[in-house]
């Protein structure tokens, strides 16, 4: 068995691991892990990983940690009821050769990993799809599920809590990272809408690819906040850059409406610009939380439903701008990770990595 382990303290820090493949015991099943995205929303997990929790979900070695991807994987072995060698399932996987889950609740449509570490952890990350009965899932868009699907299952969500709050209707939507991945799913999706007023931010590198998306109403890079007319406005951060959050709470004082935390594809500057902020206390947008709220108030199905509508449509959207750049090997998988994490990845790309 291998594992790509990143060091929790120095996420430049990363190393290959060797190890024996784990041996099964009743109601247990073995993944062999094909493929999976790599992007700035893995950069995220790490960065987060000890203040979400996100390296609990796949445990390592003391001080290491295994960073969680989103991909596909196959069922090699099982003494688990229900779950049968060859299935194919998408859902939250290691930078591993191989998971060993506990499935619970399996059944046509898959399980859920049942394993006692991972009980206390957020439910939207134990699912594992039987590529047969996903409505999201469709042969020629496996790379798009694996690099954008989380993101866009975010994005999504940040649309409807943005719309459903009023606060499309009070003022421009100032996103910063607007060349990442998430901020431009949520662009798309609020794009669509009648009379919301986007601000795209970004670096001067990304000014001429973000504007040719054509979702944005506005880009600007990042020391030009101050050209932006003064008024009502929400800001919806992702870049987690606390220069930029300070300078935009300060542009906007008493009159920005909402700040809202998505991301930090700006790691490394995280902790910049802290103090007291002008205006109102920033928010953490929790995926998981948001989601639990929808699946309770239209029921899960109708959720899927509603998600796998929008999904479709912006699956065909990508196709003029995206390039699905593909590698194999732990040796790979290394070094689009550290080019992920210094920046180095150009915003039209995106990674997939094999391990066959």
């Amino acid at each position: 068995m291998s594992d790509f382990l990143v060091k929790r303290e120095d996420l430049r820090e990363c190393r290959i691991a060797e190890s024996e493949a784990p041996e099964l015991e009743p109601g247990q099943a073995l993944l062999r892990v094909e493929r999976f995205g790599l992007s700035a929303n893995n950069v995220t997990y790490a960065v987060l990983g000890q203040a979400m929790s996100y390296w609990d979900f796949f445990p390592a070695a003391e001080g290491w940690g295994r960073v969680p991807m989103w991909g596909f994987a196959e069922v090699q072995r099982s003494e688990a009821e229900g779950v049968e060698p060859g299935v194919r399932v998408y859902g939250y996987l290691p930078p591993s050769s191989h998971l060993l889950v506990t499935p619970a609740d399996a059944g046509a449509n898959g399980f859920v990993d049942g394993s006692p570490r991972r009980a206390a952890l957020p439910s939207a990350y134990q699912s594992y799809l039987a590529t047969g009965a996903d409505p999201f899932y469709r042969e020629d868009t496996e790379e798009l599920q694996m690099l954008l699907r989380p993101l866009f299952f975010t994005s999504f969500l940040i649309d409807d809590q943005l719309v459903d709050e009023g606060l499309t209707a009070r003022g421009p939507i100032v996103i910063s990272s607007a060349s990442s991945k998430t901020a431009i799913a949520a662009a798309f999706l609020l794009a669509q809408r009648e009379g919301v007023e986007l601000v795209g931010m970004t670096s001067p590198r990304s000014v001429e690819f973000v504007e040719g998306l054509g979702i944005y109403g506005r880009t600007i890079t990042y020391d030009a906040i101050s050209s932006l007319q003064r008024g009502p406005a929400t800001f919806v951060d992702i870049a987690g850059d606390g220069n930029v959050r300070l300078a935009v709470h300060s542009h906007y004082g008493e009159e920005l409406i909402h700040s809202m935390t998505v991301g930090i594809t700006h790691w490394e500057e995280l902790g910049a610009g802290e103090g007291e902020l002008p205006g109102p206390s920033p928010t953490l947008f929790f995926a998981p939380d948001r989601l639990a709220k929808r699946s309770e108030d239209w029921g899960r199905a109708e959720l899927q439903s509603r998600v796998s509508g929008a999904w479709h449509p912006f699956c065909e959207w990508t196709d003029g701008w995206l390039e699905v750049v593909q590698d194999r090997g732990f040796e790979a998988v290394q070094r689009v990770y550290l080019d992920v994490l210094e920046g180095r990845v150009d915003p039209k790309s995106a990674n997939v990595l094999s391990l066959e």
